[in-house]
Parts: C-alpha cells; sequence; structure tokens
C-alpha cells in the first residue's frame, strides 16, 4: 500500500480500523505501534522477557484466572502466569501486526505453518472440517489440506466455483493473493462475497499490509509466515494470524493446548522488523519492477510475472535449464524462503512445491521451468549483472556440449 492510499485506513468516527490513531500515517504506526509506553516506562527499546513462568502468591486468584483462560481464550488482564499461555514480548508484536492489518488482534505461533494448523484445528473443533481452497497456495499449505493430516478435507476450486463448492460443514475458504510461487493474483472482495458467512483465510504473506489489507476487502483471517517480510533479515521464525477477537480467542486456546509458540526472543526481532517494514517492502518493490521489466524484454526468458499489486517477488520462466541459473547465480542467494535484505532465488517444482502432486503443481501454472526471485535491498545494476551472467549459464547448459566448447 503506497502512500497515496494510506488515508483510507482512517474510519468514520476519527479512528483507523485496528484502533490507529486518524491521521497517522502507516509508516509512522509501524514505527511506534506496540511501543506507546515505552517512554513512560523510562525505555526506549522493547523489553525481552525471556521467562517461562511468572510468580503469584495468591494461588486462588491464579486459578481464577486460568479458569476464566479456558473458558474464552480472552487476553489475561493483569501479570502473566506462564510462557504458554502468553509473554509480554510477543503481545507487543501481536498488537502492532493487528494495528497494521487492521484487525482487532492477532495471535503468534511459531511458524507459518503451526499458525494454518491452529486454524484448522480450531475450525475442525466446532465441527467444521471442510475447506475450500485455490491454488496456487504455499507448498506445505497444500500438502496440509490434501493428506487430512489434522482431519481436514478440502475441496479445490478456481474463484468462480467458491460458492458451489460450500457445504454445510464448510469453515473455511483459504486463497492467497499474490499466489505463491505464481504471483497470481485473485479479487479478494469478489470472493469473500462468494463466502457468504464462511470465514475466509487471505494469506498475505507476499504482499504485507504494506501492500494490501485483506480485511478491507472481506476477510476475516489474515495469515504471515512472520519468517519472510515481517522479520525481513532471514534470521527469524515465526508466524501470525491477525482476526477479530472472537476468532483470536479460540486461536490462543488452541496455542496454548499445542504448545506451537513464539519464542520470546521471535517476537522482538518481529517486532524491529515491523518498523523498517514499509521502508523495506516499497524499496524492494522499486527494484523488482525494473528487473521484470528487463526480465520480459530478455529473450531467454520465455514468460516473467509480476502481480499488479507490485511488491518484492518475481516468478519468471526460462527456455532452457532452470537450474543452471539457480547454479549460475555469484551475488544472488540461491536458496528457498523470501522477504529478506538480501535476493534469493530459488526452483519450486525442486523445494517449496516438490511437496504438492506433479500434476497438482502443473495444473495450477507451477511448470517445471519457473523460478522464484525474491528481490532484496542491492543495487538493480548489481542484480542485473548477476541475473544475465546466470541466464548465460542457463543458456549454455541448454546447448549442446561441443557448441559450447567451441564459442570460447
Amino acid at each position: 500500500m503506497d502512500s497515496r492510499t494510506h488515508d483510507a485506513y482512517a474510519a468514520q468516527d476519527g479512528h483507523a480500523a485496528g484502533g490507529r490513531p486518524a491521521g497517522r500515517a502507516f509508516a509512522t504506526e509501524a514505527v511506534h505501534a506496540g511501543r506507546e509506553d515505552l517512554a513512560e516506562l523510562g525505555l526506549h527499546a522493547p523489553p525481552l522477557d525471556l521467562s517461562t513462568t511468572y510468580p503469584s502468591r495468591d494461588s486462588r486468584a491464579e486459578a481464577a484466572r486460568i479458569d476464566a483462560f479456558a473458558a474464552d481464550g480472552a487476553e489475561l488482564a493483569g501479570p502473566p502466569v506462564y510462557g504458554r499461555i502468553g509473554n509480554p514480548t510477543v503481545a507487543r508484536f501481536e498488537t502492532a501486526l493487528a494495528r497494521l492489518e487492521g484487525t482487532e488482534a492477532a495471535v503468534a505461533f511459531a511458524s507459518g505453518m503451526a499458525a494454518l494448523s491452529a486454524v484448522l484445528l480450531l475450525r475442525n473443533s466446532l465441527g467444521l472440517r471442510h475447506v475450500v481452497a485455490v491454488r496456487p497456495l504455499y507448498g506445505c499449505s497444500d500438502h496440509l489440506l490434501t493428506a487430512g493430516l489434522l482431519g481436514s478435507e478440502v475441496t479445490w476450486t478456481d474463484p468462480a466455483g467458491i460458492r458451489d463448492a460450500l457445504r454445510p460443514d464448510t469453515g473455511l475458504v483459504m486463497v492467497e493473493s499474490p499466489a505463491n510461487p505464481t504471483l497470481a493474483e485473485i479479487d479478494l472482495r469478489a470472493v469473500a462475497h462468494a463466502c457468504g458467512s464462511v470465514p475466509l483465510l487471505a494469506d498475505n504473506t507476499f504482499a504485507t499490509p504494506v501492500l494490501q489489507r485483506p480485511v478491507e476487502q472481506g476477510a476475516r483471517l489474515v495469515l504471515h509466515s512472520a519468517t519472510k517480510y515481517l522479520g525481513g533479515h532471514g534470521d527469524v521464525m515465526g508466524g501470525v494470524v491477525a482476526c477479530d477477537e472472537e476468532l483470536a480467542r479460540g486461536l490462543r486456546q488452541v496455542r496454548f493446548a499445542t504448545g506451537g509458540l513464539l519464542h520470546p526472543l521471535a517476537g522482538y526481532l518481529l517486532l524491529r522488523g515491523l518498523s523498517t517494514l514499509p521502508v523495506r517492502v516499497r524499496a524492494a518493490s522499486a527494484t523488482a519492477a525494473e528487473l521484470a521489466r528487463r526480465l520480459a524484454d530478455d529473450p531467454r526468458v520465455a514468460r516473467v510475472h509480476y502481480p499488479r499489486i507490485g511488491g518484492a517477488m518475481i516468478a519468471f520462466e526460462v527456455h532452457g535449464d532452470p537450474h543452471a541459473v539457480i547454479g549460475g547465480v555469484r551475488l544472488i542467494t540461491p536458496a528457498v524462503s523470501l522477504g529478506s535484505v538480501d535476493t534469493l532465488i530459488q526452483h519450486p517444482a525442486s523445494i517449496s512445491h516438490r511437496i504438492v502432486d506433479a500434476d497438482d503443481r502443473r495444473g495450477a501454472g507451477v511448470s517445471d521451468r519457473l523460478l522464484r526471485l525474491s528481490v532484496g535491498l542491492e543495487d538493480v545494476e548489481d542484480l542485473w549483472a548477476d541475473l544475465r551472467g546466470a541466464l548465460g549459464a542457463e543458456q549454455a547448459a541448454d546447448r549442446p556440449a561441443e557448441e559450447v566448447a567451441g564459442s570460447r
């Protein structure tokens, strides 16, 4: 979301969704959300609380507070009780992310997959085990749904078929836009309308709240692999679901029961990552748009996928051997994952989506020649020089050995 549209967040009552003060820009909120009390505490940096348990001499009062949490999953008033119920450092990150996504609450987990698992378990506990989903999704999300590992049953459809795919026991509709790895985009507002009363979960990992806020288009849950752009430096793993307080209460109970906790140090790093999120996403997006343009003009590239919404992700298909491109980069990091300050490239059919059935993978547009590029903060000319060299390596790898040798 660029600066031209951040004012649209303000609600008519003078406050933005999620409690952001009216008139405060998104970039300002990214810096200050979750930190408003620090000056009164005499602190500049948020404190890192590593405690797993918290002392109390009033065991009767503690019993009552634990009973209250078990009953409704509401955040505990007063001091913490136990790390599996909640942690003050993690709570700061949750508060900040909810403000940026415009939701009432957010619940953080050890990974994006732990976060998605908690959502499925919560809906299953209500007897709503059926999920309607649109491909492509992140490969492990696809596998979790398809394999039924948590007792869910999935119906795969395109956006136009969502309404017809709903059943009385449908507990969730799941989409990802822009999608991993093809960057296909979905009209979230139209999909949310088709869902009716069934909650729509939108994976917003690629876009981040900088580029879009799915709740404003009708989604009820917003999923992030916080490992990616929210952390932004390739050194923290986490997941988070931004949602309304009713769903958050159930997710907290699932987290308490299953133990899929975000470590406090991860919460600290993720909160720090949010403060530079708008700057990082906008800078990387500008570079990505230029690289997408140059790739589209390169005869060695068959097709380029770059979303209308923009962003720092590019997918492109080569005429020759994609593995030679992976092996040919020298500046770009050949690794799975995305959203870091350095540029990463990977071959989805071999890594992130390898776990998806080959026919399903190709049917979702994930071809065997597709490469996914997560653009970082390096200079565009340095990145382009590395890509040109790697594409040359791909071209050489695709030619007969005697022709390559004779061209030296």
